[in-house]
């Protein structure tokens, strides 16, 4: 065991994750164990417990410690439940999901990264999580998600994501545009009815091909 990189890891769920009101015991073990510096890109491995967005290929970021910490918290993932994430990036929160039990399909648009995290899911042993490079907005799916990780923002949002969901389903969701984002969770309540909970203000870059506000022109 390298006990320096433990205890990076431990300072990043104590300092970091914790004082974001990430209370949640089974978050907590999953952060502190599910080793993140094996999704950080080789250049950038110094920084895997910081906080801060790490970059990604195609331009993509590792979304912070503290964030992810509150993502996962919000959606209070459960063994069995159907999980869909979009946009896998690294595979870090991909594997997150599925220590916590789930059956997870992950979506990335960028092909890159799509194999590279489906290689690394792999060889960590991961076997309940599947990566597919696949545009979200061209995606049907053929059953509904106990929960949706939406791990990029939305300018304008998009209720195809709730209508995925299954019955007390629950979606993470980033809507807005910089430099006021909001980070929300909505749950299912029936065919046609929907909670929401607002989570935060955060900034996250957008999803690749997101629809956009359209500004008037004359």
């Amino acid at each position: 065991m390298n006990t320096h990189i433990e205890f990076a890891r431990t300072q990043m769920v104590n300092q970091q994750v914790r004082t974001w009101d990430v209370l949640d015991p089974a978050i907590l073990a999953v952060l502190g164990t599910v080793p993140r510096e094996q999704f950080v890109p080789t250049r950038y491995r110094a920084l895997a417990f910081a906080d801060t967005c790490i970059p990604l290929p195609g331009g993509q970021t590792m979304l912070t410690p503290k964030l992810e910490g509150r993502l996962l918290q919000a959606l209070s993932p459960a063994p069995a439940e159907r999980m869909l994430e979009v946009g896998t990036g690294s595979g870090f929160m991909t594997a997150c999901l599925a220590a916590l039990g789930g059956k997870v399909t992950s979506l990335e648009i960028i092909a890159e990264l799509a194999s590279a995290a489906a290689k690394k899911l792999a060889a960590l042993g991961f076997r309940d999580a599947e990566v597919h490079n696949r545009d979200v907005f061209d995606f049907v799916p053929e059953s509904r998600f106990d929960l949706i990780a939406v791990t990029g923002s939305l300018p304008v949002y998009d209720r195809r994501f709730a209508d995925w969901l299954a019955l007390d389903g629950r979606l993470f969701v980033v809507t807005g545009s910089a430099p006021r984002m909001e980070a929300r969770l909505m749950r299912r309540l029936g065919e046609n009815e929907w909670s929401t909970e607002f989570l935060l203000e955060t900034i996250v870059p957008p999803l690749t091909n997101a629809p956009e506000h359209q500004s008037f022109t004359f």
